[in-house]
């Protein structure tokens, strides 16, 4: 996915499947702890009201609507762990291998934690970090 485009601007966005079939909308937009890079996000089905986490690293922004590259049935049989709250490692860890998604050689780190919640604070952080690496 861009890297480049501020998470926060996700929410609200139409989300499609790989075969164009609306999703629903982008309710949340997780980033990684140590990177502060978009990585999941919790798109809000219609499905009973739930919310189902996807990756955003293979998922593209087309044309202001988010197109994931897996199939909606895939999606809907996400783990389900609520939204508004933290993703432990051991959550995303399920997550990627429901979605079949490689990790890594070497996987997480053990003390690394993911998902945090997108929000101003976090996205200052993340810029900070940026311009520090620059100099």
């Amino acid at each position: 996915m861009q890297t480049d485009i501020d998470p926060r601007n996700l929410i609200g966005r139409r989300a499609f499947d790989r075969n164009g079939t609306k999703l629903g909308t982008v309710d949340e937009v997780y980033l990684d702890d140590a990177t502060g890079v978009p990585e999941w996000a919790a798109i809000r089905t219609g499905l009973f009201s739930r919310d189902a986490f996807v990756p955003l690293a293979p998922s593209e922004l087309v044309e202001g609507t988010l197109h994931v590259p897996f199939d909606r049935s895939l999606i809907k049989d996400a783990p389900d762990f609520g939204v508004g709250r933290h993703l432990s490692p051991e959550q995303e860890l399920q997550l990627y291998h429901h979605y079949g998604l490689d990790i890594g050689a070497s996987g997480p780190m053990p003390d690394r934690s993911f998902g945090k919640l997108a929000d101003a604070e976090d996205t200052k952080d993340a810029d900070a970090q940026d311009t520090s690496a620059d100099a």
